[in-house]
């Protein structure tokens, strides 16, 4: 336990293992799709168990790091389960990295093994010492063939690190964040919690979308090394026996519309510019959505306009729209907002989930009153045990007394909680704090725009300038003059950008969605993000 006094679920599963375990409650039903591949639960089982055993034989131990380097697939799932089943931790390597942002990762965390795929292994240079690299295509099979007689024994305790997962590294160095079993089993557990809520609350919340089926199937297009794929899509679908449907290939609009139609998909995280993207796809006409009950947003700020669309786009998901907030750091969704609540709040990230706390503070540390800006800081059981090899970010970051520094500035305001910008993320332009998330949702509310990124970019006299990077909708065009206008009716002069690039090329998003601001400003090499 940690060194405070702490809210806890009584009743819970206490390691990732007991996850698998449990699965034995969901029969044979399909668990892992992808094509003609198709796992069912207690496939799923066997796999875990003989990977865990291979692992185990070619030495692998508690405490020993495993890096998994590969696209979202099957052999992705059981390879963490499976790690994670004999006490060793999984490095979950960004599968979007460049040779040496991957050379960081693997020198960083000095895994005893590395399991990838052909592709991503070829960006993959000199690894550390004594280290054995595996194949998916090539090598799983091995693996697959220990034989095993049910899951591992190995002890296992809550507060055992079980995944290091990287952050985005938007603003600098992707740093490694430690992630214990407690905190994944935590995740699981807020998420079934404020779901139920609103599934008890239905008078408040209004009709509940149509069920289109006895059982869950999600699309699986949120990357596995981040947050949104590993946690809100994988942890939740083995707990509730729901069936995870991957695609292959970069994102495209019309395959995943058909991935949809056949596998009847019910829950979707369209994180990015993924529902954008669907949403202006021609496929969308003829396309059969009915079977789609959950939209779900996160990683980036959601305009109103965007969120009414999808509810147009898919009807039976109308009532189910929503989203959470959360991090690497704090593991499991510190705020979570849907339904007519997020009607009403179209710009909140909603109120606090089961067992955490939240404080804004001003620069000095202290807390602020409600509808002030300020810091964000959280504090639940379930936050990260710290940075992978670096101390001091980590004391930085999260205080003895388990109080967790977001960096992102937000307000409080009747039990809502509001985000304006990340305090990493503001521009500075002749002594004026300028919040680009306020004028890239300004400029997304623009019926002729499809997505907008605001960086801040150096001027000799001002400090920085503020330079705002456009994409148009597909048969649109809109002129810097009409921008600048539609930007200047709600926002003051000083925060109108005054340099502009409108493109139709895709601005450059990581795993969570967000665009990197490092591409657009030159900082940082944009071919990494080609699947």
């Amino acid at each position: 336990m940690r060194g405070w006094p702490v809210e806890v679920f009584v009743n819970r599963a206490t390691s990732v293992r007991d996850l698998v375990a449990n699965t034995e409650g969901h029969g044979e039903n399909e668990f892992l799709v992808l094509g003609d591949q198709r796992i069912t639960f207690p496939e799923f089982r066997q796999q875990v168990a003989s990977v865990a055993a291979g692992l185990l034989a070619r030495g692998v131990e508690p405490g020993d790091r495993v890096g998994v380097f590969a696209a979202n697939r099957p052999e992705w799932v059981v390879s963490f389960f499976a790690i994670a089943s004999i006490g060793a931790i999984a490095a979950a390597y960004n599968g979007w990295w460049t040779p040496t942002e991957i050379d960081h990762a693997t020198e960083l965390t000095e895994p005893k093994v590395i399991l990838g795929d052909a592709k991503r292994l070829e960006r993959l240079g000199p690894v550390p010492d004594g280290t054995l690299v595996l194949d998916m295509d090539r090598d799983f099979a091995d693996l697959l063939a220990t034989a095993a007689d049910g899951l591992p024994t190995v002890p296992l305790a809550e507060d055992d690190p079980v995944l290091i997962l990287f952050t985005s590294g938007t603003t600098g160095r992707a740093k490694g964040t430690l992630i214990s079993h407690r905190g994944m089993i935590g995740f699981v557990q807020s998420a079934f919690c404020a779901g139920a809520e609103r599934m008890f609350l239905e008078d408040r919340l209004g009709n509940a979308a149509p069920s289109a089926g006895d059982r869950m199937a999600i699309l699986m297009t949120s990357p596995l090394f981040h947050v949104s794929g590993l946690f809100a899509s994988v942890l939740i679908g083995i707990s509730t026996g729901a069936k995870l449907v991957f695609r292959s290939g970069r994102f495209d609009p019309e395959d995943v519309l058909a991935v949809i139609e056949r596998e009847r998909v019910t829950n979707w995280a369209a994180i990015g510019s993924m529902g954008p993207r669907v949403l202006d796809s021609p496929a969308l006409t003829g396309a059969d959505v009915s079977s789609v009950t959950n939209i779900g947003f996160g990683g980036a700020p959601v305009t109103p306009e965007l969120q009414q669309r999808m509810r147009d786009a898919f009807p039976n998901a109308a009532t189910s729209v929503g989203m959470g907030y959360g991090s690497s750091e704090s593991v499991a969704v510190a705020t979570m907002i849907g339904g007519p609540d997020l009607l009403e709040h179209p710009l909140s990230c909603g109120t606090i989930t089961a067992t955490f706390e939240i404080e804004i503070r001003d620069e000095n540390g202290q807390p602020v009153p409600d509808g002030v800006d300020g810091v964000v800081h959280v504090r639940s059981p379930y936050t990260m045990l710290g940075y992978w090899g670096d101390p001091e970010t980590t004391a930085a970051t999260l205080t003895d007394d388990g109080w967790l520094a977001m960096g992102d500035v937000g307000r409080m305001e009747d039990g809502f909680l509001t985000l304006n910008s990340r305090a990493r993320d503001m521009i500075l332009r002749a002594a004026e704090n300028i919040a680009p998330a306020e004028i890239e949702l300004r400029l997304a509310a623009h019926p002729a725009v499809s997505e907008a990124a605001v960086v801040g970019v150096e001027h000799p006299d001002l400090g920085q300038e503020v330079k705002a990077f456009v994409v148009p909708r597909a048969g649109e065009t809109v002129t810097e003059d009409e921008l600048a206008a539609w930007v200047g009716e709600t926002l003051a002069p000083y925060k109108v950008p005054s340099l502009w690039e409108i493109t139709d090329e895709e601005l450059p998003r990581n795993a969570a969605g967000k665009v990197v601001k490092t591409a657009l400003t030159g900082e940082r090499a944009l071919d990494q993000f080609e699947d």
